[in-house]
């Protein structure tokens, strides 16, 4: 049975609720009775981070790396505020150091790869989220940011089947069609462009487009015939 008062189910509601002060005040009120409460310490940082005051949360972070330098909860935190931050070279760093006790931790493998990007360092990025994949390869993260580097490396067909891959996974995800779509505009695909903003995937593509060619129209006339007929007959 669960312990209701317990500090860590207490929390845990006010987090869920979105209770981001009232965390922060009970939080504090443990670490006036208990300057060194780890739970307290390391959630006063979580409910600051929510509250976007991120230096003060780094503050918080460093307190409970004093006690124990290899935390991870501590370190992923510092790592969220850091990038809010825009010091990325810093979460490079801080990286490092959770990978040195875990190499198959995808979030820390996927922050690195983020800051890597903002550093306009894009290749470093891909090997990082090469490694995600051979961990997860439907790790949505990974699949979206390997695209965007490879897409700023210029390689456009590349970035579009992982664009693709990422949308096979998360169709729901509204911002890869337009990407995937602006790609092939790139490559003065227009046709293709505009079956992948409607969402269209690559390997569905090729059937509109030689159903277009057997009927003599256009890719656009033959996805909306295609769209009518499915309408029809729901």
């Amino acid at each position: 049975m669960v312990d209701l008062l317990d500090p860590s189910s207490l929390i845990t509601r006010m987090f869920n609720a979105e209770k981001y002060e009232e965390m922060y005040t009970y939080c504090k009120g443990l670490l006036e009775k208990t300057p060194n409460d780890m739970l307290a310490l390391q959630n006063i940082s979580l409910s600051l981070i929510y509250l976007k005051k991120y230096e003060e949360s780094i503050n918080y972070c460093n307190k409970v790396l004093e006690i124990k330098n290899s935390d991870t909860y501590a370190l992923k935190n510092k790592i969220f505020a850091l990038e809010n931050l825009k010091q990325y070279e810093q979460v490079l760093e801080l990286c490092n150091q959770v990978l040195l006790t875990n190499s198959k931790d995808t979030w820390t493998l996927n922050s690195m790869g983020l800051s890597l990007n903002e550093l306009n360092r894009h290749q470093e990025a891909l090997e990082c989220y090469d490694k995600s994949l051979l961990i997860d390869p439907n790790d949505i993260t990974a699949l979206m940011n390997k695209a965007i580097s490879l897409s700023h490396l210029g390689n456009y067909n590349d970035a579009i089947d992982y664009y693709d891959k990422a949308q096979m996974v998360d169709p729901k995800l509204k911002e890869l069609p337009l990407a995937k779509s602006r790609l092939f505009e790139k490559l003065k695909m227009n046709d293709d462009a505009f079956l992948a903003a409607q969402g269209i995937l690559n390997t569905d593509m090729k059937k509109i487009k030689d159903d277009a060619k057997e009927n003599k129209c256009s890719v656009f006339h033959q996805f909306c015939n295609d769209e009518f007929k499915t309408f029809n007959s729901e």
